[in-house]
């Protein structure tokens, strides 16, 4: 526990214009005001605040962050008031206060609406002010760090996942690496037990079969950048199990072929040094190939700057390096609290780390609901990187897979809109064609181009995304507002009235309708019955004996199909909605490709059979090439049950010993998983090659469940299968 002269004496020591009387009677405030309540564990719950603001002067922040640290929870937990923060302690920190307070609400919940709009205010808040996510983060910490407290593990596995999803992708973000690794690993923890103990098992085997060899790296690397002529420090640090085990799962590599379990920092003077001791580097030792980036030349968005290579270091290992300055470390480590920096007291949020921000924003403003928002801002959190260039060098940074159309969206909503053609390289491309590290790409655009709807197939930023939905619904409730307009029009003439709109904005309330035309466009689009209309705005008209149709309770959405579930029913049926389907066709899973939620998903129509769904990257497709008014844009509805189970095949190989396939079967249970069936379909003697079929809830599932079996010893190798 930090003491109160303690956090005024961390402060100063970097800051020693730094308000000391502000600090110190908000620490006074906080103590008072939290007085005798306490947490889950049993402490006194003001050493929560105050482990906070110790957090944040870690990182060396401002006086204001330091205050809100301590008082962040007044307002929620206490009977303070925003009024009188504002009164004893200022504007500023009132403001911050009261942006954090909004968001300690942010939880992931049963109700995904209002977890989302509680996100979108998150994004709000921290647009204004930046120090509120930082506050928020060091809050989520030290929660994090005493998670275990909680006796409820549903609390406590909700908990560990929003900080998965979103506060350490958030973390990363801004670039503060120290509090993303800690969160992931704290989550993971708690998601995902077993699996963390396998890969502490494999790194304890490791320094064990490896003994001080990471020390002994360190030292032959200095000893070869001094015998070149460049002064430097080497450091080394493991990297914590959430992040190998994230890298098994998307490299799909097993625990042995990671080549950077241990990172080494070579940390030098200025930049020229950064190339000079990776020269040094290569000529002593091997480079691996494909294991070479150069964030000094491109940074990060977040302001990441390093030279990573992969080598076959000392004693034959492969090894990564990371060549930086010192300033380079900092922000490395600390993000934008390592460049803190004010303009007449206001926090800098102009630079490029914060395009991403601005890209939240855009997404925001074309997200019709807050759900939607959600899904795609996940999208933009959870992507590796490629950089290109426009033609006048203007650098894009954009997720992996990232389409010309992707890459036009990046530079404006306006030219991705209008986007007819790419050149890449000088090539012409395809608009579909994906991108690669260092391309330069020019966007051809023409006025007369509209968004696609097949645009929404390849497209993997939540920005082009959202303005392509943005525009399809837009165009869908113009034409349906049209159609309902004329079907109302001759049903008005039919029985003896003059259609006029004002007619119509009496019964708006009674429809759940905004306005007249969402009300007409539900009438186009066979929603609300027009007699329906038309009787509920003349009640004393004559009905022609046709009843009302009741209007759903949620008074919009029909789902495509809904069969009667039985508690028996078979997993891998399609019990569960899928957003663009004909209503009442017939709806079949692919077994060349066994689709599962979560998946990117594509229907082709089959005469006589209804529609089968593949996944996008499905080999079957390329039949159907020639066939594009088979294909139907679909994909999975947000409001699918979850109880609903989905079959995902996977090849193995382990090894032919005895308790290999129970090993297998414990560990996919472990991780409520189920086998549905299982095919040996190659025997030697050291190894059995066989198909698995394992029932998930959806892709992140079964993806786990493979990371934790090629975390298994006996297991050789493990992959997704795409073979029927």
């Amino acid at each position: 526990m930090i003491r109160q002269y303690e956090l005024v004496e961390k402060v100063k020591s970097y800051d020693p214009g730094a308000d000391e009387d502000l600090i110190n009677r908000a620490y006074v405030y906080s103590m008072k005001a939290h007085g005798n309540q306490t947490r889950a564990s049993g402490d006194a719950y003001f050493l929560h605040p105050l482990e906070v603001a110790g957090m944040l002067a870690e990182f060396r922040l401002d006086t204001g962050s330091i205050v809100t640290g301590l008082l962040h929870d007044t307002v929620e937990d206490t009977g303070a008031t925003l009024e009188e923060l504002r009164e004893l302690f200022g504007d500023e920190v009132a403001q911050l206060v009261d942006g954090v307070t909004k968001l300690t609400k942010l939880e992931l919940r049963d109700d995904q609406a209002k977890q989302a709009e509680n996100f979108r205010k998150l994004v709000l808040a921290m647009s204004k002010d930046i120090r509120v996510l930082l506050v928020k983060l060091c809050d989520r910490l030290h929660n994090m760090r005493t998670l275990g407290a909680i006796s409820k593990e549903s609390r406590r596995t909700r908990i560990a996942r929003e900080t998965l999803e979103i506060y350490a992708p958030l973390a990363e973000r801004i670039g503060i690496n120290s509090i993303k690794d800690e969160l992931e690993d704290l989550a993971f923890l708690h998601l995902n037990p077993d699996a963390r103990e396998s890969i502490v098992a494999r790194l304890e085997q490791l320094r064990s079969d490896g003994g001080d060899s990471a020390e002994q790296i360190s030292t032959d690397l200095q000893k070869s950048l001094t015998e070149g002529g460049v002064q430097a420090e080497v450091l080394y640090r493991e990297k914590r199990p959430y992040s190998i085990w994230r890298k098994m799962v998307n490299k799909n590599q097993a625990f042995e072929q990671l080549s950077d379990i241990v990172a080494f920092r070579v940390i030098v003077s200025d930049k020229a040094d950064c190339y000079q001791a990776l020269g040094i580097l290569h000529d002593r030792y091997a480079s691996l190939p494909d294991r070479f980036k150069d964030y000094i030349s491109t940074p990060k968005p977040n302001g990441y700057q390093s030279i990573h290579s992969g080598i076959i270091g000392p004693s034959k290992r492969r090894i990564e390096v990371q060549i930086r300055t010192e300033d380079m470390h900092k922000v490395a480590e600390y993000g934008v609290a390592a460049h803190w920096a004010y303009k007449q007291g206001q926090p800098r949020q102009d630079g490029p780390e914060y395009q991403w921000l601005r890209e939240l924003l855009d997404i925001l403003e074309d997200a019709q609901r807050a759900e939607e928002f959600l899904e795609h801002t996940k999208m933009e959190l959870f992507q590796d990187e490629v950089f290109c260039f426009t033609p006048k060098g203007r650098l894009i940074t954009l997720p992996q897979g990232a389409s010309a159309v992707d890459f036009a969206y990046a530079i404006h909503s306006d030219i991705g809109d209008t986007c007819v053609g790419a050149r890449v390289n000088g090539r012409h491309v395809p608009l579909r064609h994906v991108l690669q590290n260092g391309d330069q790409v020019d966007i051809s655009t023409s006025r007369t181009q509209t968004p696609s709807p097949e645009w929404e197939r390849f497209v993997v930023t939540g920005k082009a995304r959202a303005r392509i939905r943005r525009f399809i619904r837009t165009r869908q409730r113009d034409e349906y507002s049209e159609v309902g307009r004329q079907i109302m029009q001759k049903l008005f003439r039919q029985e003896g009235y003059e259609f006029g709109e004002r007619t119509l904005e009496r019964v708006l309330k009674e429809f759940r309708s905004p306005s007249v035309t969402d009300l007409l466009a539900s009438v186009g689009a066979g929603l609300i019955a027009s007699r329906d209309v038309f009787s509920t705005a003349f009640p004393d008209h004559a009905r022609n004996n046709q009843p009302n149709r009741e209007l759903p309770a949620d008074g919009a959405t029909v789902i495509p199909f809904e069969r009667n579930r039985t508690r028996n029913r078979k997993a891998g049926d399609p019990t569960i909605a899928i957003r663009g389907l004909i209503p009442n066709m017939a709806v079949h899973f692919a077994r060349c490709c066994h689709p599962i939620r979560g998946d990117r998903i594509v229907g082709i129509v089959t005469s006589g059979k209804g529609v089968t769904i593949h996944t996008i990257d499905c080999e079957t497709l390329e039949s159907f090439q020639e066939s594009p008014e088979r294909w139907l844009d679909v994909s999975w509805d947000n409001r699918n049950d979850p109880d609903t189970r989905f079959v995902g095949r996977v090849s193995a190989v382990l090894a032919n010993e005895p308790g290999s396939l129970g090993t297998l079967s414990t560990v996919i249970g472990k991780n409520s998983g189920n086998i549905n069936n299982l095919k040996i379909v190659n025997r030697s003697v050291d190894f059995f090659e066989m198909l698995i079929d394992i029932e998930v809830d959806d892709v992140k599932h079964l993806n786990n469940i493979i990371a934790a079996l090629r975390a298994t010893p006996v297991i050789s190798t493990i992959d997704r299968a795409h073979a029927g």
